[in-house]
């Protein structure tokens, strides 16, 4: 499992650096971020929302026809501060999903897409037309960017919708575990 979560946040670390074009579809967003240029980037992908709850995520799932959820055996709980994940298979154009929980609350929605019946250049077009230019564009990748959300499209196909905010506490944690355990190994060669 801890393979899984390493998974999903390993291509997180990619910075962006270019502004971002936005524009809202109803359907993909009842919430949503701003980035600077004031247009809004979503937050939520059909009922699916940043923030949820683990309950509501279970009840969503289990309602959406997109889903093959199996109920609590698809959630397992990671050996690290409060988190959970739910990792499920789809029907039709989503093949699999992946949900990481902080405290209880979605901060992560990672949607393999099958890329028998839908490809990245239609999504990415999509994109495209409906928030503007990305963020960061590279051969891997395609990133929108806000304070507050980051979504990106990932080669052969994965959409990620990412709560900023919690990520960046999990690496500003992470940074501190690790310089903490650099100093404790630097204390130790010490003694000899």
């Amino acid at each position: 499992m801890f393979f899984f979560a390493a998974l999903l946040l390993f291509p997180l670390f990619v910075t962006a650096q270019e502004d971002s074009g936005a524009s809202l579809e109803s359907s993909m967003s009842a919430e949503s971020s701003t980035d600077e240029t004031g247009q809004a980037l979503p937050r939520q992908f059909r009922e699916l929302v940043l923030g949820m709850s683990l309950d509501e995520l279970k009840d969503v799932l289990a309602k959406d026809g997109y889903f093959n959820f199996r109920g609590d055996r698809d959630v397992s709980f990671l050996p690290v501060r409060e988190q959970s994940l739910v990792e499920t298979t789809g029907t039709s154009f989503i093949r699999r999903a992946f949900f990481q929980l902080r405290d209880s609350s979605v901060f992560i929605m990672s949607f393999t897409l099958n890329t028998s019946i839908i490809d990245y250049f239609s999504v990415f077009s999509k994109f495209v037309e409906k928030y503007g230019k990305p963020s960061w564009l590279d051969p891997r990748m395609a990133v929108w960017e806000t304070d507050e959300t980051r979504i990106s499209i990932e080669r052969p196909l994965t959409v990620k919708y990412i709560d900023k905010v919690v990520f960046d506490d999990i690496v500003s944690e992470s940074g501190l575990i690790e310089s903490g355990q650099v100093e404790m190994r630097r204390d130790f060669l010490d003694e000899f």
